[in-house]
Formats: structure tokens, sequence, C-alpha cells
């Protein structure tokens, strides 16, 4: 991956959560992670990692939620970062800060006194 695309993956990262956070005033949007980015090739598209807080209702209606301020998102986000055309969004769930919260879990069912752990 070059330089350039990494920096604008963080960049977008960094900014789709500021917007999320301060600007977009959807009740179903709360406990809401932007865990990554992944951008196409050429730019044009942008994978939206998302984690939420809560259990699969919680989840779908996160989902909902990001779907309705999509458009916003994507216009916000024009005015904050520079490149000559903003890639269209695509929000998807990322399981795997509940998988870690589930070993943890399972660790502390299997070692219940905490012996052995640093």
């Amino acid at each position: 991956m070059s330089e350039r695309k990494g920096r604008l993956q963080e960049d977008i990262k960094r900014e789709i959560s500021d917007i999320l956070t301060k600007l977009v005033k959807d009740p179903r949007l709360g406990f809401l992670s932007i865990t990554d980015v992944e951008l196409s090739k050429d730019l044009s598209h942008a994978k939206v990692f998302f984690s939420v807080y809560g259990d699969e209702e919680q989840q779908i209606s996160t989902a909902e939620g990001l779907q309705r301020a999509k458009g916003f998102v994507r216009s916000e986000l024009g005015k904050r970062i520079r490149v000559r055309h903003i890639p269209e969004l695509h929000f998807l769930y990322d399981p795997s800060i509940e998988h870690g919260a589930r070993i943890n879990q399972i660790l502390k069912e299997l070692n219940p006194n905490g012996e052995g752990t640093s």
C-alpha cells in the first residue's frame, strides 16, 4: 500500500469519527467506534468498518443510522479532506472487538482466580 493511500485512510477514519461524534444527531448511533477504513485501488470506494457496544438489535439499529447519515458524512468529508473525488462510503460491521471480549470472558471462566496471569 502506498504511503499516500495509508495516510488518506487514516485521515478518513479520523474525520468520519469526528463527524459522527460531533455533527450527526441520530440516537441510533450510540456507543459507536470506527475501527478501520479500506480504500479501493482507484480511491473511489471506502469500506468503513465500525464496532458498536450492544446486542444484535443495537448493531442493526446503528447500521441503519449510518446508512441514513452516509450522504451527510460524505459531504462533510468533502469539506475536510482535499482529494479530487470523495470516495463512496460503505459501512460494514466489524466483529473483532466483540470477538476479543468473548475470548477474554472464556479465559476468565477457565481461570476464575486469576492465578498464573500477569
